[in-house]
């Protein structure tokens, strides 16, 4: 008789080892349209709210504020790394999740009216500058410092909120894609209605060795045109009806079938005319205007709105001073149509690409002589942040990236298509731009 076999039978599936995963140090490599932006400055944004019972409502403001700030934080987790060099190739990296710098204060003395009018003092400009955190502060110190610091501040009335955000890590889009998210949180939205996109391989996968400078002080002494003058920054709002009159006029002499000329394009060649006339320059004298122009739509095969990062690239244009003021407004508004139009997806690439051949580290000056730059957009919906209290009274930019000539555009607060016009001018220039007539006339209602 056989023997009978009483061993057990083989398991089918035999566990060989077990073991925890987590998930992997959060890192995003900064793709070539960030770059240039390391020795720019922290962009700083400051929106200003009426809080529905004053003062007293700010301590549960900031708890629900700061809940949510983390909350957003983890779906723009970017935001709460630092930035890294990497020692074999150069390339610059976001990594880890350090967090994001909360800073409380209090000005009690300080209404929100005193802040959000329409004609703002001298001394209120002086204090809207203290209610933003990182002034002074270059990117390139994001290898230590947070790459987002938040400031709230209790007002008479109200609260400040002042952002600081590192702008190597994300262009005015992303900004406020981020901003309107974390207000949907703290609103009690159990996510972003528009995710964010952080594949920033999508937007170039080229690795660049940027040598970076010693410090911030290190790389402004580089500065061909030495150290920066002083600035007069004033914020001019234009109604509807003065955009409109702007477009009127920019348009009405061009010949049937020519494409028309936006109300940016329109708005920005009155601002570039005004500014040359109040800078006294002779007719041999070049002028430059400066667009920074979002590209997500302009790449082949174009990148989706909720792209999270930088994805801008300045377009440039000059013209001798005497051709321009002497020419009709649609000489202008012709030179930046044309300018803008023409930055499509080879031109994109090939500004790409010498800056990947010959990486260089900017400075203001850099853009050129005379020059008059926008950033910042009318179409970015900066009066639907909303925490839960209300929109903003007012928005406006922080005293970094500011240099002479420079101008940051907002939508009006109305949402009926007026502008605010926030720039920054010597104080001669910027004296005689406020006795400049055609300029003043331009924005009467």
């Amino acid at each position: 008789m056989a023997a009978v076999d009483n061993a057990p039978p083989s398991p089918v599936v035999t566990v060989t080892s077990t073991r925890t995963v987590a998930p992997a140090a959060a890192k995003c490599v900064l793709a070539t349209f960030d770059l240039p932006y390391i020795t720019f400055y922290y962009n700083q944004k400051l929106l200003l709210y009426r809080l529905p019972n004053g003062a007293s409502d700010f301590p549960d403001a900031v708890a629900r504020m700061s809940a949510s700030l983390s909350d957003a934080l983890a779906y723009f987790y970017p935001l709460a790394g630092r930035i890294r060099q990497d020692d074999h190739d150069g390339s610059l990296s976001i990594h880890g999740q350090h967090g994001a710098e909360v800073i409380e204060a209090s000005a009690d003395h300080v209404s929100v009216d005193q802040l959000a009018g329409e004609e703002c003092s001298e001394e209120a400009e002086k204090v809207m500058q203290l209610l933003v955190p990182y002034t002074g502060v270059m990117n390139l110190e994001g290898l230590n410092r947070p790459l987002l610091a938040v400031q709230l501040t209790r007002l008479r009335d109200g609260v400040a909120v002042g952002c600081a955000f590192n702008h190597a890590v994300l262009d005015g889009t992303s900004t406020w894609h981020f901003m309107t998210s974390w207000a949907e949180l703290c609103r009690g939205g159990g996510a972003p209605s528009l995710l964010p996109v952080h594949n920033r391989g999508m937007a170039r996968s080229v690795r660049v060795n940027l040598p970076l400078p010693a410090s911030a002080e290190a790389h402004e002494k580089t500065d061909p045109n030495g150290p920066k003058v002083p600035l007069v920054a004033r914020v001019f709002s234009f109604p509807p009806s003065a955009v409109a009159r702007a477009k009127a006029a920019a348009n009405a002499a061009l010949p049937p079938g020519a494409k028309p000329f936006s109300s940016f394009q329109s708005l920005a060649a009155h601002i570039w005319r005004a500014v040359s006339r109040a800078r006294a320059l002779g007719p041999s004298d070049i002028t430059v205007f400066a667009v920074f122009a979002d590209c997500r739509a302009r790449l082949s095969p174009p990148l989706p709105p909720a792209y999270f990062g930088n994805l801008i690239q300045a377009v440039f244009t000059g013209v001798p001073a005497g051709m321009l003021l002497a020419g009709p407004p649609e000489l202008a508004a012709g030179l930046l149509q044309k300018a803008i139009d023409d930055h499509d997806a080879a031109a994109i690439t090939r500004r790409l690409e010498e800056y990947e051949a010959a990486p260089k580290l900017f400075h203001y000056s850099d853009a050129g002589p005379n020059c008059v730059a926008v950033g910042s957009s009318p179409r970015f919906r900066v009066y639907d942040v909303d925490f839960g209290f209300g929109r903003p009274e007012r928005v406006r930019s922080g005293a970094n990236n500011k240099f002479d000539g420079m101008v940051y555009l907002y939508p009006g607060r109305g949402g009926d298509g007026g502008i605010d016009v926030e720039l920054s001018l010597q104080p001669e220039p910027m004296q005689r731009l406020d006795k400049d007539q055609d300029f003043l006339q331009m924005r009467a209602p």
